[in-house]
C-alpha cells in the first residue's frame, strides 16, 4: 500500500500544471489547472555521431555574428516591411486579458457534432481550492443533458478553441482545429463516380457487421516499440536481429469480389 502512495506523489510531482486560471460557467467561474493528458510511448533515442556515437547538440545561433545567444536574450518579433517590432510576454497578455485567465463557455454543443479532423490535443483540468462543488457541478450537468461545453483561451501566446466534456469524474479540454486551418481536398485525387456491385457491397457490409464490436482503447498496445527494444537488446548482445520483409499486394479491381469473399470466409 505504501508503495502505490509513493508512486501516486511520484506521478504527482511529474505533473505541473501548464496553464492556471478558470472556466466561466455563465457568471459562475470556477478555478482549475491545465495539465497535459497524454505522454509520449516512443523509446527516448539521442542524435549520434556515427563516427564516434558524440551526441549532436543544436545550438541557437545568431546569424550575423555565428554566436551562440543565451535564452534571456532571445526575444520574438514580427517582421513588417522592413524592420522588427519585438513583443514583450505583457505585449501578448494585454492583446485579450481575459483570455490568458479564463476559458469563457460561450456555447454548448453535442460531441458527435464536431468532427474528429478538428480535435487535438487533450488536457486534463483539476479544480483549484474552493471550486471542487462547481466544477463537480459542472461535470453532472454536462453528463445529463450529454453536451459539451464549446470556448476560446489563450495558453502560450496563441489563442486556441477548445472543448471541454467529462471523463470519468473529471473534466478534459480537447483543443480543436478552427476552419481555416483545415485543408481543403481539392488537391486529392479521390474516385469519382465508380460503379460499385451490389454484391460487392452487401459483402463490404457484412464483413464490417462480422468484426463490429464495443471500442475498448485497453485492447490495443503499442507493440511496435516493444519490437523495437527487442532488437536494441539484440544488437546490444551482438546478436544480428532477424529482418522480417513484407510486401503489400494490392487488391485489383477485378479481384475485389473474390477477396471480400474470402475475408468473410
Amino acid at each position: 500500500m505504501r508503495i502505490e502512495v509513493l508512486l501516486i506523489i511520484l506521478k504527482r510531482l511529474f505533473m505541473r500544471a501548464i496553464w492556471t486560471g478558470a472556466i466561466g460557467f455563465g457568471l459562475v467561474n470556477i478555478p482549475i489547472k491545465l495539465y497535459s493528458a497524454t505522454e509520449s510511448a516512443s523509446l527516448d533515442l539521442d542524435m549520434l555521431d556515427r563516427k564516434d556515437l558524440a551526441n549532436i547538440k543544436f545550438k541557437r545561433v545568431n546569424e550575423n555574428t555565428g554566436k551562440e545567444v543565451k535564452w534571456d536574450n532571445i526575444v520574438k518579433g514580427y517582421f513588417m516591411k522592413d524592420h522588427y517590432i519585438v513583443l514583450e510576454d505583457a505585449d501578448f497578455e494585454d492583446a485579450s486579458p481575459e483570455k490568458t485567465k479564463l476559458i469563457n463557455l460561450h456555447a454548448f454543443v453535442k460531441v458527435a457534432d464536431v468532427d474528429s479532423v478538428y480535435f487535438e490535443m487533450p488536457y486534463y483540468l483539476e479544480p483549484q481550492k474552493g471550486g471542487e462543488k462547481a466544477y463537480q457541478l459542472l461535470i453532472k450537468a454536462l453528463q445529463k443533458t450529454k453536451m459539451a461545453g464549446l470556448g476560446s483561451f489563450v495558453m502560450r501566446n496563441v489563442e486556441h478553441l477548445a472543448i471541454i466534456k467529462p471523463y470519468e469524474n473529471a473534466l478534459v479540454l480537447n483543443k480543436i482545429r478552427y476552419q481555416q486551418e483545415i485543408r481543403t481536398l481539392d488537391g486529392l485525387k479521390l474516385p469519382n463516380k465508380i460503379k460499385i456491385q451490389k454484391a460487392e457491397m452487401d459483402m463490404a457490409t457484412q464483413l464490417i457487421e462480422q468484426h463490429s464490436t464495443s471500442f475498448d482503447i485497453s485492447s490495443y498496445k503499442n507493440e511496435y516499440m516493444d519490437d523495437l527494444l527487442k532488437i536494441i537488446k539484440q544488437k546490444d548482445k551482438g546478436k544480428r536481429p532477424t529482418i522480417r520483409k513484407m510486401k503489400v499486394k494490392h487488391t485489383k479491381a477485378d479481384d475485389l469480389l473474390a477477396k471480400l469473399k474470402a475475408s468473410l470466409g
